[in-house]
């Protein structure tokens, strides 16, 4: 395994870190005070983002993007993930990225001119409906809503929270049980819900910490109410949402892992600089305390060994697909999610007060990130499904809650 860069991988990161410093990095401060106040100037910074050929990596050309393999785009992600507004201004955000991805893999034609397209073009927001408030999240198999034929229409009931982008999303991507006395993998589907259909309700923004953020940088609850859609708006085959999910997550988790990295490199980035500049007495810099030299070689040790094992599952999946590829995206979900928590920490640690303030991006990260042990699958499933997976080699089978 080769992971070192090409030189027009080289180049394209260069000019994507030229962008970041003249675009994003200045939108920082006024989004952190209120990311619908600096939305404006975001929107304005895509499309100079568009002029320069930096839109969409993870698309292909046709849609506008620029069609960049997966390792590559993990590179670029890690980059973009340095700041929060990263991955917006350049048009791979969640949740609209993994719902792109899987619109192109599985839309129909129709589909695929009425939502991918302006989707990847920046011109319209989606969000995906999957979790519940009354089901666990750590068995996605298990969910109430549903959508029930009538006709040539479904009508979906149910409610679903964590809806990433609810707010001011144009198209809700939701999962819902179409074929209850299927096997458990085989009953959900997955349906395109416009949010002007009068059976979508948004019920409110979820507060995160203390936040409830904006549009893109918010969680939603909404209720599915009688909402009744044409049957062509399943997307993919009717039963198959569970698999829709498994090819939307799978290379959901590397990109998420690769932004991961990036928030770790920026934190890292405040912690030496902090430990470099501020002084604990004349003349003493706060980097001089062993203590913090130990938070910053741990946390250099941690991050370099997180991105290799996240470039070898990104590699695998280049090259054998995401299924091959499960138990590496197993073990890098739980591992960076990990090393994003105490890295995170540790530069808080180093800034006292101060990283508790939003005069850094590093409570943000803190209140916005805490959810990387949970959300795409909380670490204990990893865990148990990357053991199992071990543990059948030597001879034990066991079922998917370990009995």
């Amino acid at each position: 395994m080769d992971f070192s860069t090409p030189p027009e991988l080289e180049d394209l990161l260069s000019r994507a870190q030229e962008l970041m410093e003249a675009e994003v990095y200045p939108l920082e401060a006024s989004a952190r005070e209120s990311f619908e106040e600096a939305l404006p100037a975001a929107n304005e910074a895509r499309e100079r983002c568009k002029a320069a050929g930096l839109w969409a990596p993870q698309m292909p050309i046709e849609y506008g993007g620029m069609g960049l393999d997966f390792l590559p785009h993990a590179h670029m992600s890690e980059l973009l993930g340095r700041s929060p507004l990263g991955h917006y201004i350049f048009g791979c955000q969640a949740p609209d990225a993994g719902n792109m991805e899987i619109l192109h893999k599985f839309g129909t034609d129709e589909q695929k001119e009425q939502w991918l397209r302006p989707l990847a073009a920046g011109k319209i927001r989606s969000c995906f409906s999957m979790t519940e408030p009354d089901r666990a999240g750590s068995n996605p198999t298990w969910m109430d809503t549903t959508a029930v034929r009538d006709g040539d229409e479904l009508v979906i009931n149910g409610r679903k929270w964590f809806t990433t982008g609810g707010h001011l999303a144009d198209f809700a991507i939701v999962m819902a049980v179409t074929n209850p006395d299927a096997a458990p993998h085989m009953r959900a589907s997955q349906i395109i819900v416009p949010t002007s259909n009068p059976g979508f309700h948004h019920v409110r923004r979820l507060s995160i910490m203390g936040d409830v953020g904006y549009g893109w940088q918010s969680h939603s609850e909404v209720a599915y109410e009688d909402c009744r859609v044409p049957v062509s708006n399943l997307l993919g085959q009717e039963g198959f949402g569970f698999l829709l999910a498994q090819e939307r997550l799978g290379p959901g988790r590397i990109h998420h892992c690769m932004r991961w990295l990036g928030i770790c490199e920026r934190s890292f980035d405040l912690m030496c600089e902090r430990a470099a500049l501020r002084m604990v007495a004349p003349n003493r810099p706060l980097g001089t305390q062993q203590a913090v030299q130990h938070w910053i070689a741990e946390s250099r040790a941690e991050i370099d060994s997180a991105r290799l094992m996240v470039y070898q599952a990104a590699w695998k999946i280049d090259r054998e697909g995401t299924r091959a590829a499960r138990n590496e995206i197993s073990a890098i979900k739980f591992m960076v999610a990990g090393v994003l928590q105490k890295v995170v920490d540790r530069a808080i640690q180093v800034h006292g007060g101060l990283g508790m303030t939003d005069e850094t991006p590093l409570a943000w990260f803190f209140r916005h990130e805490r959810a990387a042990r949970i959300y795409d699958g909380p670490d204990e499933v990893h865990k148990s499904a990357l053991a199992r997976s071990i543990l059948k080699k030597y001879g034990i089978e066991l079922g998917s809650q370990g009995s």
